[in-house]
This record gives structure tokens, C-alpha cells and sequence, in this order.
């Protein structure tokens, strides 16, 4: 395999080869106790941020504009700001489109794993030559002090059982990547007291399995985790790591912990905002609607609503923090999913992330919502109807034409709140 070019597996290359990273996937299926990806601070660098969320349309007309100004860009990823495989139709879309496009870049994915054996055959379609996976214990006792939730399939799992299948899940993917002839390079996120006496186990394992490179990377403090109260490892902590860890397998000394939307070389640690800029006007642009072969003028099927008890349509969308997902095709309409959404804070950014959750819905029932909220949900095509009444009824109207006008919401929602954050609540 190829490293010339690859400025994470070739230390030689970070100097002349830069990355972009498209933020195509905005929702995670595990809850780290290290993470917090509400905030964003464009001269923060770490994983699970962005300062945008782009579609696959609007992620390959932003590079186009990268590339259009950057001629050392040799590779493409995908880093969340959650997970790619939490976000499968998004992630396969875009590497789809980069592929034909550009058929010579380097295709990169990080991902923590849990949902990767299902797509082990795309990964391999679409040429993807390298993929980054978190991986913090090989034990799934000390897992279970890492990850609040597991999501598997339609279940939240508590830390215990989720840990013991993530762990089987990044086992599965590891061999099913280097089966298929993948560069595999683990992340360890190093956290005092929890598992930096636990690093050399993974190394270990993560040789046995044929991993290629490894990367000891540092914790860093997140306010508002449940690890915020952790310190970053000191330097010294990082080197020892490595020392010991090189013993079973390469080490990778060069990580700069990029954001889910790094651009540019490694060492580039001051944004270039022209491309900040270029990111966030991606993010407004609409792509012409096609109709899908055979099935002209058919809507999508599935509608979101904001319900406290999933009865009614009872919940401001500033206030909701999963939506239930239905699918209106199906007679009689039928129960998908409930959806967990980004939390307050951050602004516009919780409402492009929000319309990357429910791209596949055509439609969203809320109780009331923000001109904010619903100025960017409509650029990606999915109306917000203000409505109080049962889910059923509102469905069942819905679906077949008729008048619900007697179920619309006419008076404003007030939030009660004494002053008001402008960030991202849904009241603007």
C-alpha cells in the first residue's frame, strides 16, 4: 500500500501533503465520557468538532473550491464530527462522488467501529485505502469507564454491554479491513487513571491483529464531559506510552489531533479562513432535487416529530433532545426510530448538524420553533409544520391530503426564560 502521500501514515509527507476533511457525518452511535461536541472554537483543535456540517453535494462543491486554491491536497477523509457509520448513507455518498471526481485522491476514514463490518464491502468499492479507528481498551471493564452509551442497531446500551460489543465490533473491522487490504491505523486516547496503564495491553493486541501504525494520542480536556475534571497528560506521560508501545508496533509521533474539518498540512495550526469561509457558503448551497428512476414526483416517506411521550406533538424543537422518526409509506403509518439530536449551544451549527440527522424526512412536527431553525432546515428541503394534537391524527392527515388546519400552532411559543443566549435554543 501506498504512503507517500499520506501526511498521518508518513511522517515524510505531513511537510508537503496536506488533508481535507469533509464533515458529512454529524451523528455518533457512542457516548464518550471524554467528548463534548456542542462547542466549537475555530482555534481549538481536536476531534468531533466543525464549524459546519456539509452534505454530500455540498461537501464535494467545497472541495472543488479547495482544490481550486490548494494544489498539495492528497487526501480526502471523513472524521465525523461523529461518526461515518453512524451516518452511512451521507459517508458511502460522498466517498461515491469524491471517487468519480477525483480518482486519484487517497480516500481516508476515522471511525470508532461499530458499524463498519456492515460496510466493510463499500469501504473496499470505493477504494478507501486507509482508516483511523479509536480504540481506548482492549478490556471491556475498563471500556465501560470510558463510554457512557452505546447505540447498537435501535438499542442504547449501558456501558457495561456496550463496551464488550463495540470491543467485538473494532475486532471484526480491523480484520475485515486488513482482509480486504486496508491501512489500519489505531487511535488511543490516552486518560490519566483511567487507561494509561492499559496502552501497551492495546498495543499488544492491536499487533496481533495486524495493525500498522499506532498513534498515543492525549487526552484533551473538554469542558462539560464527564472527564472534564482530567488533566492532559503531561508530554513526558506521551513519550513513555510510545516508548513502550513501539515494542509491538509502529508508533505514529506526528499526530496533531484534527478537527472533523481539518484542511491543509499538518503543522498548519492558524485556520485559514478563506476556506472557513468557503466551508460555511457550502453549507447554504442547494443541490436541484432529481427524481428517482421509476418513481416520479414520490416524497420521501419518513416525518420527525418532537413528542415528550410519543403520543402527542408536544415539544418546541429548542427543547427536544431526540426526535421520533415515522414512516408515512407504510399502512398504517409506522414507529422507525428516535433520533438523539445535538444539544443547545452553538448556534446556526446545531441546526445544519440537526438537518444531517433527518435529511431522509421531508417533514418535521414540532410544537413551536425559532425563525432560525426553520430558515436552515428549509434550505435542505424539509418544511417545519408548527402543530399541536395527536401524532396519529396529524399523520394520518398528512398522509392522506387532508385539512389540518385545525391543528396548527398560531400563537408564538414563549420560552419563559429570563434572558435569552441567542445560541442555538431555537427562539431566534
Amino acid at each position: 500500500m501506498n504512503i507517500d502521500n499520506h501526511p498521518c501514515f508518513n511522517p515524510k509527507a505531513c511537510k508537503s501533503h496536506g488533508r481535507i476533511h469533509l464533515p458529512v457525518a454529524p451523528r455518533c452511535n457512542i457516548q464518550c465520557n471524554f467528548c463534548n461536541r456542542k462547542f466549537d472554537c475555530v482555534n481549538e483543535t481536536r476531534p468531533g468538532v466543525s464549524s459546519g456540517i456539509l452534505t454530500p453535494f455540498q461537501a464535494i462543491e467545497y472541495l472543488d473550491r479547495v482544490m481550486a486554491e490548494r494544489d498539495n491536497i492528497s487526501v480526502v477523509g471523513i472524521a465525523g464530527p461523529g461518526d461515518p457509520f453512524a451516518n452511512p448513507e451521507e459517508t458511502l455518498a460522498t466517498l461515491e462522488r469524491v471517487s468519480k471526481k477525483y480518482p486519484d485522491m487517497l480516500l481516508c476514514l476515522a471511525s470508532n467501529g461499530l458499524n463498519l463490518p456492515d460496510y466493510l464491502d463499500e469501504v473496499a468499492r470505493f477504494n478507501v485505502s486507509h482508516v483511523s479507528l479509536t480504540i481506548n481498551a482492549v478490556d471491556p471493564k475498563i471500556g465501560e469507564r470510558i463510554y457512557a452509551w452505546v447505540r447498537f442497531g435501535k438499542r442504547s446500551l449501558p456501558p457495561g454491554k456496550g463496551a464488550r460489543i463495540l470491543l467485538e465490533k473494532q475486532i471484526e473491522s480491523i480484520k475485515g479491513l486488513k482482509e480486504r487490504g486496508v491501512m489500519v491505523k489505531v487511535n488511543t486516547i490516552v486518560l490519566p487513571g483511567i487507561n494509561d496503564l492499559h496502552v501497551d495491553r492495546i498495543a499488544e493486541k492491536m499487533a496481533e491483529l495486524g495493525v500498522d501504525l499506532f498513534n498515543c494520542m492525549p487526552y484533551y480536556p473538554n469542558e462539560g464531559s464527564n472527564f472534564s475534571h482530567l488533566s492532559e497528560p503531561a508530554p513526558e506521560q506521551i513519550t513513555r506510552l510510545q516508548k513502550a508501545a513501539k515494542k509491538y508496533i509502529p508508533q505514529m509521533m506526528h499526530c496533531r489531533r484534527c478537527r472533523a474539518d481539518a484542511v491543509g498540512l499538518l503543522d498548519e495550526t492558524t485556520p485559514d479562513m478563506n476556506l472557513m469561509a468557503a466551508l460555511k457558503e457550502a453549507a447554504t448551497l442547494k443541490e436541484a432535487p432529481a427524481t428517482p428512476v421509476g418513481l416520479p414526483d414520490t416524497p420521501l416517506p419518513y416525518i420527525a416529530v418532537a413528542t415528550r411521550e410519543g403520543l402527542l406533538v408536544n415539544q418546541h424543537l429548542g427543547e427536544a433532545e431526540e426526535l421520533s422518526i415515522y414512516d408515512i409509506n407504510k399502512d398504517p403509518h409506522r414507529f422507525i426510530e428516535n433520533r438523539i439530536l445535538p444539544g443547545p449551544g452553538g448556534g446556526d451549527r446545531r441546526w445544519h448538524e440537526l438537518a444531517g440527522i433527518i435529511r431522509d424526512c421531508r417533514l418535521l412536527l414540532v410544537s413551536g420553533a425559532g425563525g432560525s431553525p426553520k430558515r436552515i432546515l428549509d434550505q435542505y428541503g424539509i418544511e417545519v409544520l408548527i402543530v399541536n394534537g395527536l401524532i396519529d391524527e396529524i399523520l394520518h392527515g398528512v398522509k392522506n391530503g387532508l385539512n389540518i388546519n385545525h391543528l396548527l400552532k398560531t400563537e408564538p411559543f414563549q420560552c419563559d426564560r429570563q434572558e435569552c443566549s441567542g445560541t442555538g435554543m431555537g427562539c431566534m
